[in-house]
């Protein structure tokens, strides 16, 4: 879990925000991830936690649970992420440089792996049977599909300056998820092991970006 966050936030950092601010400029830039980032704040504060994975409220050892009327609000959040995120990745192939090109879609696939568990284990503890939690599951991450195809479809209709609005939200919602899910690791098993590997995991999205650059130039 760690290692992926650190990947968003790598991409984030040191992919999407440098690039914007050639585009946009820093101050634009920075103001649009700060919206971006206050935007899945508030959602996740006063509406319901957008990450399973990284909620804080939610004590993911008792997941083994019944946790009743939890299954409904959870797989509405899960869907609206995941529809973001698709709408990031189709964002970022229509604007971005070739290494974000890459980075973006890896960055959350790695995401969505600790993540869909973490859904699915919550889920399972909701729903009454074990297929209802993985149709449920399948629903509420496919929504990333629909995303991508959402601002694939804009795309002609808008231009592309379109997609610098949806980069900046998109490096916003990047640091809050791979924040909040080191900070929940570091919570859990100390600061070392979270931080060493989300730094491991940020330098290997940097490299991957600036890689992909260099070998498909």
């Amino acid at each position: 879990m760690p290692f992926s966050a650190g990947v968003l936030l790598g991409v984030a950092l040191f992919g999407l925000l440098p690039e914007l601010a050639e585009e946009a400029g820093a101050a634009f830039s920075i103001l649009l991830a700060a919206a971006g980032y206050g935007l899945l704040l508030a959602i996740n504060r006063y509406a319901y936690p957008v990450c399973p994975t990284c909620a804080h409220d939610h004590d993911h050892g008792a997941c083994a649970s019944a946790l009743h009327g939890f299954a409904l609000p959870l797989i509405a959040a899960a869907a609206m992420h995941s529809f973001l995120d698709g709408w990031m990745i189709a964002a970022s192939q229509l604007a971005a440089p070739l290494g974000l090109r890459l980075a973006v879609p890896i960055a959350i696939g790695l995401h969505k792996l600790p993540e869909g568990m973490a859904l699915g284990g919550i889920l399972r503890a909701s729903v009454k049977s074990r297929a209802a939690a993985v149709a449920w599951c399948a629903l509420a991450e496919g929504t990333t599909l629909v995303g991508g195809g959402c601002g694939l479809w804009m795309a002609p209709r808008l231009g592309s300056t379109w997609t610098v609005v949806p980069l900046g939200l998109a490096a916003g919602w990047l640091v809050f998820l791979g924040w909040h899910a080191v900070h929940e690791e570091w919570r859990q098993r100390g600061a070392r092991p979270a931080f060493l590997s989300a730094a491991a995991g940020a330098v290997g999205a940097a490299a991957l970006q600036r890689g992909a650059e260099l070998w498909l130039r």
